[in-house]
C-alpha cells in the first residue's frame, strides 16, 4: 500500500469564519495578472477584489474564482482606500519603500486591505500617502522584485496562515 496517493481537485477546507480581507490592485496593465489574483482570492476564501481602470478578467485564468471573487472596478484607488481605512480596515501596501517591514515577521491585523501596486510602478504617492504600513517581500537574488500576481498570492497566502479559521472578531 502506497504512503501516499495523489487526490486531484480535494474539496476545500472552508475556514469558521469569513475572512476580512480585501485585496486592492492599483491600475494593472495586463488582465492576466488580476486574472491570478482574482484565482488566488477564490483559493484562500477572499471574497472582495477591488480593481482600477480598465479591468477585465480572463476567466479561463481566474478559473472558478471569477465565479466566488466579488470584482469591484474604480476609477482610482486613493477614494476607495480612504473609505475603507473609515470602516477600520488596516492599508497595507506591498512594495519596496522607506520603512517597508519584511513580510517574514509582518503581522496582519484581522481586518486588512493588501494594496497591489502597478506592474511597472508599484503603487504611487497617492496610494503610498494612505497606507497604515508596507510588507516586503525581501529579494535574495535578481531580479529585484516578483511578479504582482505572485506577490499578491504570497501576501494572501501569510495572511491566511497567520488566521487559518477565518479572521477573528474585532471587537
Amino acid at each position: 500500500m502506497p504512503r501516499f496517493e495523489h487526490l486531484r481537485h480535494k474539496p476545500p477546507a472552508r475556514p469558521v469564519q469569513s475572512r476580512q480581507l480585501v485585496v486592492a490592485c492599483a491600475a494593472m496593465r495586463s488582465h492576466v495578472n488580476l486574472s491570478h489574483i482574482v484565482r488566488s482570492c477564490g483559493c484562500f476564501g477572499i471574497g472582495r477584489v477591488i480593481a482600477c481602470g480598465h479591468a477585465k478578467i480572463d476567466e479561463r485564468i481566474a478559473r472558478d474564482g471569477a465565479d466566488s471573487v466579488v470584482l469591484e472596478v474604480h476609477r482610482t484607488l486613493p477614494p476607495v482606500l480612504d473609505r475603507l481605512k473609515a470602516d477600520g480596515y488596516e492599508i497595507v501596501g506591498l512594495e519596496q519603500a522607506t520603512g517597508s517591514e519584511s513580510l517574514f515577521t509582518f503581522g496582519f491585523a484581522p481586518r486588512t486591505v493588501i494594496v497591489v501596486g502597478n506592474e511597472r510602478t508599484g503603487l504611487e504617492q497617492p496610494e503610498l500617502d494612505r497606507l497604515d504600513r508596507v510588507a516586503e517581500i525581501p529579494m535574495a537574488g535578481m531580479p529585484h522584485s516578483l511578479n504582482a500576481a505572485t506577490t499578491a498570492a504570497i501576501a494572501i497566502y501569510e495572511y491566511c496562515r497567520q488566521f487559518p479559521d477565518g479572521s477573528p472578531a474585532v471587537t
